[in-house]
């Protein structure tokens, strides 16, 4: 027997320890005895010889290892997916889910999906490499949207890199794919079963004397671990007994580190099964988004209410990054240049921090405390992330400037938001990343605005009080004196627009 077994949907399975077990069409596998930190990418090709995916970048870049993963619905009925880079997903967090890859597609009599079809009439591929990739985020995007625009074709794209710089073609299939609605649907219906019988627990194991005992998914020799708790009692339980834990959600930064610096974290916390932490609720004046929540969903979420927050979302990464990266993680991984940040200091975001069965609030602008570091004690957690929803006469505003329009890393975000008072500026919040070790808040460009009327708004004041605010650095983006003018364009440009939107 190998690393890994094959189950008919009819035979009676049972629970193997050390094992990962996802479906995949039609089949579950058992990948038994794999290292904690293996990728999806690796193990599809090496241990399946699902040689279709394809690695390019190994960071979530290029494309082209998209696979489809899949969940059951909430009515259980069918299967849910996201595209994924298979490059940075760990295996083990396919524990209770499902796969398709570009060999999924074909059916038993050999017909391929429309849009593989419409890729060869079109004469869409041509080395070859990235296709696979190209094909699985399109037949990702017409599981929910059948009838896609350009634009929605052309972002469901955004993530995958065609060096031969063949878009045309490949958008052209996209299209006359979609003029067969009624094909472009994947059926699942032998998954749905199969993806019942290893759903995983949805309440935490207890020992005799009523402890919390979360079972580990994967448990080498050296007693290192990989868990995947369903409750968020159970997080905060192991936390307080694994401090150092890291904890994984999206893994679009463990992910990397694993590929690029070859790490190996003793003590691997994945959650995404934590059913508390993927809700989102609302009041009145705010919503309050899980830690597990994805960019996608955010994105969705502050459309209406703040549309520069979701364009600086979309630009974030692509749409395989977006469905997995989280909003807490963006937080709590504490980048100079996070994109998210500005975003939410200053629409006056608060963290709810856990710690066992304790929580406290903290304004993200008093978060960080130098660069990756935090307020976060020894065993505390994101627990969920509350964002004011916009009240009457608000304005909100945010810009990313990078070298590359989509999926590049900026040079410098900034984001404001404020009010106007008989025409004056009011309650100014101002903030910023790539200026300093972390992103902040700009105090001393928000009182150069406040109470003025914005034409008398002078640049001069605003470059006074950055070179007062902020140590000039170069870096590999940006010169510094490229960035301290950025920032003060972007902040003249903010007030200027609405300016004229209230005039």
């Amino acid at each position: 027997m190998g690393p890994y077994r094959l189950f008919t949907p009819f035979r009676t399975m049972t629970q193997v320890t050390n094992t990962v077990r996802f479906v995949l069409d039609g089949q579950i596998v058992e990948a038994q005895g794999k290292r904690r930190t293996t990728t999806v990418l690796d193990y599809l090709r090496e241990q399946l010889h699902r040689t279709g995916t394809k690695e390019g970048c190994a960071e979530g870049d290029c494309g082209a290892c998209v696979v489809m993963v899949g969940e059951l619905n909430a009515a259980g009925t069918g299967v849910d997916y996201v595209a994924t880079n298979a490059c940075i997903q760990l295996l083990p967090s396919l524990d209770g889910k499902s796969v398709k890859t570009i060999e999924s597609l074909k059916k038993a009599d050999g017909t391929l999906h429309p849009v593989q079809a419409e890729m060869i009439k079109c004469h869409g591929s041509q080395c070859g490499f990235c296709t696979p990739g190209i094909v699985m985020s399109l037949v990702n995007l017409v599981q929910v949207l059948p009838m896609p625009n350009r634009q929605q074709i052309t972002d469901s794209l955004s993530g995958n890199l065609c060096r031969c710089t063949g878009y045309k073609p490949i958008i052209e299939s996209a299209t006359k794919a979609c003029a067969k609605p009624e094909a472009l649907k994947l059926d699942d219906s032998a998954d749905v079963p199969l993806l019942k019988e290893i759903k995983r627990a949805s309440v935490p194991t207890l020992s005799l004397d009523g402890d919390i005992i979360v079972q580990p998914v994967v448990r080498t020799r050296k007693g290192n671990e990989f868990v995947s708790p369903a409750t968020i009692a159970e997080v905060a339980d192991y936390l307080i007994k694994n401090p150092s834990t890291t904890l994984l959600a999206g893994s679009t930064e463990i992910g990397l580190q694993v590929n690029k610096q070859f790490s190996r974290p003793d003590h691997i916390m994945y959650l995404g099964n934590v059913a508390e932490l993927r809700q989102v609720s609302e009041t009145a004046s705010a919503w309050r988004i899980g830690a597990a929540v994805s960019l996608t969903q955010v994105e969705t979420l502050v459309a209406q209410a703040y549309p520069d927050f979701t364009e600086v979302l979309r630009r974030f990464g692509s749409p395989p990054i977006r469905s997995t990266a989280t909003l807490a993680g963006n937080i709590a991984n504490g980048s100079p240049i996070g994109d998210t940040m500005p975003c939410l200091m200053a629409l006056g975001a608060s963290l709810v921090l856990r710690r066992g069965d304790k929580t406290r609030k903290v304004l993200l602008d008093n978060f960080y405390t130098g660069m990756k570091k935090n307020v976060m004690q020894p065993g505390e957690f994101i627990e969920a992330v509350e964002l004011p929803k916009p009240v009457a006469g608000q304005m909100f505003r945010a810009h990313k400037v990078s070298k590359r329009f989509e999926q590049d890393i900026s040079a410098t975000c900034a984001a404001i938001s404020y009010t106007l008072k008989d025409g004056k500026l009011s309650g100014v919040k101002l903030a910023y990343n790539g200026l300093a070790p972390s992103p902040c808040r700009a105090p001393k460009l928000e009182a150069v605005l406040e109470g003025k009327l914005p034409a008398d708004v002078k640049a001069a004041d605003l470059d006074a009080a950055i070179t007062a605010s902020f140590t000039a650095r170069d870096g590999l983006r940006a010169t510094w004196a490229y960035r301290a003018l950025v920032a003060r364009n972007l902040a003249l440009e903010f007030i200027e627009e609405q300016t004229k939107e209230v005039a």
